[in-house]
């Protein structure tokens, strides 16, 4: 049985792999924990400079969560460190970048938000699909310093796709290339970070991320509060029933 995050690495560059490709990369239990474990791997590493999240095959960055796992699961608000947000439950001091080789949707969209940088094929498409299942997002919390307000209310609020181009010209994304340059293009962009003086790579890392690093604390204290009567209600558990049973949600605001 192949592992479902794979971590490896090309000269300076770390690898970090989502591996379900059939399963549209989804995060269920066993990614989260690869990946949680592969940024660790990574900190750790003293001879990796940067690193690049990605995904197997040309469908999927990560769909998000594993529906069908939490439709059969008991209502809870997730755990502080169920999806890894470097900076946040788990320590990354180097810079990252997302190569979203598809769709990045929900817990996928939070990986992608969660790293330094962000390049994409030029197909991939970006959405925060939980409106559409019933389920929280209070990750959410950095979007509007991504893109402007009014653009984070529309992606939050209708949980419908933008596609790489838009999400280039609206700041999400970096860089857009086809998909058979974009793991060529990460791994050079890695390289030459990695030429660069560490400590001042470091301190330019860390110099963008004060501007939002007391602001973004109380907010997700607030989000965090505000997101879990939702976790807890019987929409969320409906949201993932009705796709594991291929019909439209009934839902009841309760």
């Amino acid at each position: 049985m192949t592992e479902p995050v794979t971590y490896t690495k090309v000269g300076p560059v770390a690898w970090l792999t989502i591996d379900r490709p059939d399963a549209r990369n989804a995060l269920n239990q066993a990614v989260r924990e690869g990946l949680m474990a592969g940024m660790r791997r990574f900190e750790d590493d003293a001879n990796a400079a940067v690193l690049v999240l990605t995904g197997t095959g040309d469908r999927a960055f990560s769909a998000g969560g594993d529906l069908k796992e939490m439709a059969e699961q008991e209502l809870a608000v997730p755990a502080s460190d169920y999806v890894p947000i470097p900076g946040r439950n788990v320590e990354v001091s180097k810079p990252t970048i997302a190569a979203v080789n598809g769709v990045a949707f929900a817990g996928g969209f939070l990986l992608a938000q969660g790293c330094d940088l962000c390049i994409a094929a030029d197909h991939a498409r970006f959405a925060v699909t939980e409106v559409k299942v019933g389920r929280g997002a209070p990750w959410a919390v950095p979007l509007p310093w991504l893109v402007a307000p009014r653009v984070a209310m529309e992606i939050l609020l209708t949980g419908d796709p933008v596609d790489a181009q838009r999400a280039y010209e609206l700041g999400f994304v970096n860089r857009v290339m086809p998909y058979d340059e974009l793991n060529d293009t990460a791994q050079a962009m890695g390289e030459q970070i990695a030429r660069n003086a560490p400590l001042s790579v470091a301190a330019a890392r860390r110099t963008v991320h004060l501007a939002m690093a007391a602001a973004h604390e109380q907010a997700y204290r607030e989000a965090d509060a505000l997101w879990e009567p939702v976790y807890r209600s019987r929409d969320a558990q409906e949201g993932p029933s009705a796709f594991r049973e291929k019909r439209a949600p009934q839902w009841s605001g309760s």
